[in-house]
């Protein structure tokens, strides 16, 4: 494992009757896809900010990526900020929130995740990962950042 603290990004999107869009990754450590190690958990949108790309271009990108949804950059608003770890990654994770989006939600053919929900904010299912239950709650309790976290 490579000792470099990644930089990643989270986005809410959230249907009309305000529950969060959570995608299913694959039990398939190797399909899943996921350097925190997220495999089986549900996951909000999420991933990598790529060299050169602002925090809402990766927003979009990983939103229309992983779902097929399109948003529009400026619909899109840093919630959060998130000193991500576990034993296997480390991350500074930026909370988004795209307030409005379009489109049909297609997973697409790489299998990273095999399903989707939308869950209410305050009853997330019980395999929803560490990552996005923080970017949700601090998103819910306009919390920007926990020192020492």
């Amino acid at each position: 494992m490579e000792n470099i603290m990644g930089i990643g990004v989270g986005v809410i999107l959230l249907n009309d009757e305000g529950k969060v869009l959570l995608l299913l990754r694959n039990n398939d450590e190797k399909l899943a896809d996921s350097n925190m190690h997220y495999e089986g958990q549900y996951t909000l949108p999420a991933g990598k900010i790529k060299f050169g790309e602002t925090i809402e271009q990766a927003a979009k990108r990983k939103a229309k990526a992983e779902t097929n949804l399109d948003v529009n950059i400026e619909d899109i608003n840093v919630v959060c900020m998130l000193n991500d770890h576990n034993e296997y990654a480390h991350y500074l994770t930026v909370g988004t929130i795209a307030k409005n989006y379009s489109g049909i939600i297609d997973l697409g053919k790489t299998q990273e995740h095999v399903d989707y929900l939308f869950a209410d904010m305050n009853n997330l299912p019980k395999n929803t990962c560490e990552s996005s239950k923080k970017i949700i709650d601090r998103y819910i309790n306009n919390t920007f950042y926990i020192r020492g976290e």
